[in-house]
């Protein structure tokens, strides 16, 4: 696109400082120029990806139990993002979703329906909007898969960043 809004500069590293809208407005440029259907992912396909979907091994982290093996957190981070997929992936070859950047995802924020379900879906309006994962400054307790964050839909943060899906 035309800017990088990000803090941490370089190649590969994660975008960060965009506000849940601005990716909207990213995603509907990407939609326009690549001629396919690019969404942000719900919370409930988040939290599934991140545990490794059909092949998860039940980690507290995505694809381990130690989050120092798979990520970049408060702990190891140095204060600063790092280049995506320098650690291990999860169960699924995907790579640092316990930490660098928090993700938005789709959905506004809202409390958990306690019964269990299969793709739940959020609640239908709100004030914020979710985000999942950690980040470089998240300390370890709240990079878990199962962690939830909210935020005004317009907050950029150096610690929040975004991934796509890809639907046709």
């Amino acid at each position: 696109m035309s800017k990088n809004p990000s803090y941490f500069r370089g190649d590969n590293l994660p975008v960060e400082q965009v506000s849940w809208n601005e990716v909207l407005d990213y995603l509907r440029q990407l939609n326009s120029i690549k001629g396919k259907e690019y969404r942000l992912p719900t919370e409930a396909e988040w939290e599934y990806v991140a545990r490794g979907g059909k092949s998860s091994k039940g980690y507290v982290f995505s694809g381990s139990n130690s989050l120092v093996d798979i990520d970049w957190y408060y702990d190891n981070s140095i204060s600063k993002t790092h280049i995506v997929g320098q650690k291990q992936p999860n169960e699924i070859e995907i790579y640092d979703m316990s930490g660098n950047v928090n993700e938005w995802c789709k959905d506004w924020y809202g409390v958990y329906n306690t019964e269990s379900q299969s793709n739940p879906q959020g609640v239908s309006n709100g004030t914020f909007r979710i985000y999942r994962g950690g980040s470089w400054f998240t300390k370890e307790r709240y990079c878990g898969d199962t962690h939830r964050s909210y935020n005004n839909p317009d907050r950029r943060d150096c610690g929040i960043g975004f991934r796509i899906v890809c639907i046709k």
